[in-house]
């Protein structure tokens, strides 16, 4: 049974903070019931919306390894899922932004754009994660840390990256204390036991792995065990899962963009997984609304798709006619997995020479395909400006409600219309 552990705040009285923050109070640390030998019913709706999304991300995938190029409809698709997961966490990154900052720091350029690291250190602890988790024995604690120390490498919370929180943490009412705190997580010595229970749980089949995804973002959420990232961690740790039980070996279905739609359900549904003893548990309808906002996710990932094929076959038609295996044809194949290119991330992309690269761009750019632009000091790079604006759409389109700007507005903040 989860437990209200009683704890007394202290405060230090020569803070220099106001009168009212030092002062001592009463509160209650939540502390969740532990997930290995729990009993998940889950009712007759929750179990058709799960085989619905399982359905959806195994159609994704099935889809993805029929297309020219799926390795590069997996980054791109990661890419936005590591971007809205960011974003839920409140950092705001345009697409154009975050690949020209990603650009420039493949050519040595310091970051000057924080907010840009911090979306591209997520990007690669989520690809660190679904890549190597998904081929380890077991996921264990040391993961978890491993997954937080690449989302927080070169930011100003360097010093805390891949290490547990030492202190009591919370969750709204005041910055100092958190007497008024909307949710308070497990203290500091219960975490690595519940942690460790949750990787246990994380390394079992017997429930389905939409329902197990559900379940242990939801418990990571609860244990909250670091200062910064728990949210972007813990949304990791769903496509982990899903890899491992080999729902998603190809694509990772960007949740996160709906769930930074439906953030109020979200943070509801997250709030109804934690019953008090008097309260019903929650978990059944946050598992059914987890798996609608994958099935939702796989649906406009997968009009997405098609948009970007759409746009290769114009593309193609604009080129004219070209070898299969020649450099500009092998560009239009990977531009979907990197839209802002230099002649030598491009080279390294399709494994061309640099010299072949550098004949292939300038016919690309007469047809339109690519554009002129500048990155860091100065460095020219190329960008697939139709290629990013049909990217803008879909987190648009994402953003709605309804799935169509035309009929609901987006409920957050999205790239304008072209």
């Amino acid at each position: 049974m989860p437990q209200l552990v009683k704890l007394r705040w202290q405060p230090d009285l020569e803070s220099g903070l106001p009168r009212s923050a030092r002062r001592g109070c009463d509160y209650e640390a939540y502390v969740p019931d532990r997930l290995l030998g729990r009993n998940f019913a889950l009712d007759g709706e929750t179990a058709a919306e799960i085989a619905d999304a399982e359905r959806a991300v195994e159609r994704l995938n099935q889809h993805a390894r029929g297309l020219g190029d799926s390795e590069a409809v997996a980054r791109l698709l990661l890419r936005a899922e590591a971007v809205a997961s960011s974003k839920i966490e409140g950092l705001e990154v345009g697409g154009r932004r975050l690949l020209k900052a990603q650009a420039a720091m493949g050519l040595g350029d310091e970051p000057s754009d924080v907010s840009a690291v911090e979306v591209l250190n997520n990007i690669e602890a989520m690809r660190w994660a679904v890549d190597t988790l998904s081929e380890a024995d077991a996921i264990t604690l040391d993961h978890l840390l491993g997954i937080h120390e690449r989302l927080l490498a070169g930011t100003f919370l360097e010093r805390h990256a891949g290490r547990l929180r030492d202190e009591q943490s919370w969750i709204g009412g005041s910055s100092y204390h958190p007497c008024s705190a909307a949710f308070v997580p497990p203290p500091p010595e219960r975490m690595a036991d519940l942690l460790e229970d949750l990787c246990a749980f994380c390394n079992q089949d017997a429930l389905p792995a939409i329902a197990q995804a559900a379940i242990a973002h939801a418990q990571f959420e609860t244990i909250h065990p670091f200062v910064d990232g728990n949210g972007r961690t813990g949304r990791a740790l769903i496509h982990v899962i899903l890899r491992r039980r080999g729902l998603a070996p190809v694509v990772v279905p960007p949740v996160s963009l709906v769930l930074a739609t439906w953030s109020q359900d979200y943070i509801s549904g997250l709030t109804a997984t934690r019953p008090r003893p008097s309260e019903q548990d929650g978990t059944d309808a946050w598992i059914a609304l987890f798996a609608a906002a994958m099935t939702r996710a796989v649906c406009d990932a997968e009009s997405y798709e098609d948009r970007v094929a759409e746009l290769q076959a114009a593309w193609r038609e604009r080129l004219g006619r070209v070898r299969s295996d020649s450099a500009a044809a092998k560009l239009i194949d990977a531009l979907p997995g990197a839209p802002v290119v230099t002649a030598q991330t491009a080279a390294t992309l399709i494994d061309r020479s640099f010299q072949a690269v550098n004949q292939a761009i300038p016919r690309l750019v007469d047809v339109g395909i690519l554009s002129q632009t500048t990155i860091g000091r100065r460095n020219r790079a190329f960008e697939a400006r139709e290629l990013l604006d049909t990217f803008n759409d879909l987190e648009r389109q994402l953003a709605s409600p309804e799935g169509d700007t035309r009929h609901s507005r987006p409920s957050r903040r999205v790239p304008y219309r072209r």
